[in-house]
């Protein structure tokens, strides 16, 4: 087992899948079905022996998979992983047979092509996180938009048209700044091996323009305020599975790279410009927590809720302290989990009723007890309830902030009163009430199907909020060195004189 590449076979068996449903394309359907099911599985098995073969103890890179791609620019193929990627390539390997089993009956038009689409994705997800080369990392990070891009395009709602296209060149604008600093950081280390750039001290007044170059596409990921007007139109229009995706997975690879790039590579410019994240944290958990109040369509709401809780999540990376950035991986794991539930309870009642208007609704707990019950425990996991995973993340995040800005940890815990009042103003409005509407009288509660999906979401949630030792345990070591090798550069360069001064009359100000 120790000398097979278990990482690189993780990463490119959907890939595999994928090609055996195009060599069966004939056969339209439920082969397809069936092929991607098991290939998934499959990998989220694969995904588990990664986990049992990674040693949390070690902050170093583990089961590395390295050879020459391109000797000549000095390139090469180079993966592995360690507390703070491994966690993402688990999520990604668990939700995507769940988000197969979701389009199970609701999807019946180019099956095959559906299918393909999200074993393609699933390989590009993995291997973003898994990638330890700056241009293997680039072509995954796009990678990831082509088939997110047919999925909205050609399953969507109505104006999916619109939607893809304003999710691509969100994206894509953000990323071609980023590519330019990738560029720069090659040239300047001789290679494009992000080990070996981690180790490299870059000018402080350089890394001023690399970041916000990198933040140009990581603060459109998250996404934060102000760049992400694309969401609510792309959840809104795209089909249940690929909001799944989109709120579990695709949001976190913002996050991913500020802790894989922004902190270590570039920590003098990340000290200068924490109260500029702190801000616009502050700003996205409340203010869009109020667009939230004030949405009709449920996808649009849950979608605004996911802005805000992602503030959360910037905000403790940028705290730079244990309890702050445990905290905002447990907030994206935990989040990656509760969105996703919360797109699939959507997407049940869209299945009966065609519509995701909360006026249409009222009343569903007289006929469909079990669902009222799911969605109830995923509502008050949203918000924070003490004992499933929302609460731990967002608890940790706002311990580190509080050391390092009362303020801030002030305007954020607003945010959660603000995150309970919208939760259950649409729980109350889908769920009570009389049951008046003829079109809500004859639904059918969960069948097994849909039991299956959200138990191991359910078990996830309660699981991390009642024992989070193991996710916290597996990321301790890897968090500690990005932390300790941060407060290193920024002790030992004499850039961060000047850094600290703009920090602390920042912080001053915002104060």
């Amino acid at each position: 087992m120790d000398t097979l590449p278990l990482l690189s076979i993780t990463i490119f068996l959907p890939l595999l899948g994928a090609f055996g449903i195009f060599l069966n394309w004939g056969h339209e359907g439920t082969n397809a079905r069936w092929v991607a099911l098991w290939t998934s599985l499959v990998t989220l098995g694969m995904a588990l022996i990664l986990w049992k073969n990674y040693n949390p103890a070690l902050s170093t890179f583990q089961l590395e998979d390295k050879f020459q791609w391109m000797p000549l620019l000095n390139v090469g193929y180079h993966v592995g992983i360690d507390g703070i990627s491994l966690p993402f390539i688990l999520l990604s390997a668990l939700l995507m047979p769940i988000c197969i089993l979701a389009s199970w009956t609701s999807i019946q038009t180019r099956v095959s092509e559906y299918m393909i689409a999200f074993l393609v994705l699933e390989t590009m997800l993995i291997g973003l996180f898994a990638a330890l080369d700056f241009i293997l990392f680039y072509l995954f990070f796009e990678g990831v938009l082509i088939p997110m891009f047919l999925i909205i395009g050609i399953w969507g709602g109505p104006n999916r048209i619109y939607a893809a296209f304003k999710f691509f060149l969100y994206t894509l604008l953000g990323s071609v700044l980023m590519l330019l600093a990738i560029l720069y950081v090659y040239f300047e280390v001789g290679g494009s091996d992000i080990p070996l750039a981690l180790t490299t001290s870059f000018d402080p007044k350089v890394q001023i323009w690399l970041w916000l170059a990198f933040f140009a596409s990581f603060a459109v990921k998250v996404p934060m305020w102000p760049f992400h007007t694309w969401l609510p139109d792309a959840h809104v229009e795209a089909p249940t599975a690929g909001s799944v995706v989109l709120a579990g997975i695709l949001l976190k690879m913002g996050g991913y790279g500020f802790l894989r790039f922004s902190l270590p590579l570039f920590p003098e410019a990340s000290a200068y410009f924490t109260p500029f994240v702190f801000v616009l944290s502050s700003i996205a958990i409340i203010y869009t927590s109020f667009v939230a109040l004030a949405q009709t369509d449920m996808k649009k709401l849950i979608a605004y809720s996911s802005v805000a809780h992602m503030g959360f999540v910037t905000l403790g990376i940028f705290t730079v302290d244990a309890q702050g950035v445990q905290g905002a991986i447990t907030q994206m794991v935990s989040h990656g989990l509760i969105s996703a539930a919360l797109f699939l309870c959507v997407g049940v009642v869209y299945e009966r009723v065609h519509s995701r208007e909360i006026t249409e609704y009222g009343g569903l707990v007289y006929r469909m007890p079990r669902y009222a019950a799911v969605f109830m425990f995923f509502i008050l996991a949203s918000i924070g309830l003490p004992g499933t995973s929302g609460f731990v993340g967002e608890f940790l995040v706002l311990l580190g902030a509080y050391q390092v800005n009362t303020s801030v940890t002030v305007f954020a815990s607003m945010g959660m009163v603000l995150g309970a009042a919208y939760a259950l103003w649409l729980y109350r409005r889908v769920i009570f009430g009389a049951l008046v509407k003829p079109t809500l009288k004859v639904v059918h509660d969960l069948n097994w199907r849909e039991n299956l999906i959200f138990a191991p979401l359910l078990g996830g949630v309660l699981i991390l909020g009642v024992y989070p030792s193991p996710l916290l345990t597996l990321i301790d070591a890897s968090v500690a060195n990005v932390i300790d090798q941060y407060n290193i550069a920024l002790d030992s360069n004499e850039g961060i004189i000047k850094s600290k001064k703009a920090l602390d009359v920042a912080r001053v100000e915002f104060r």
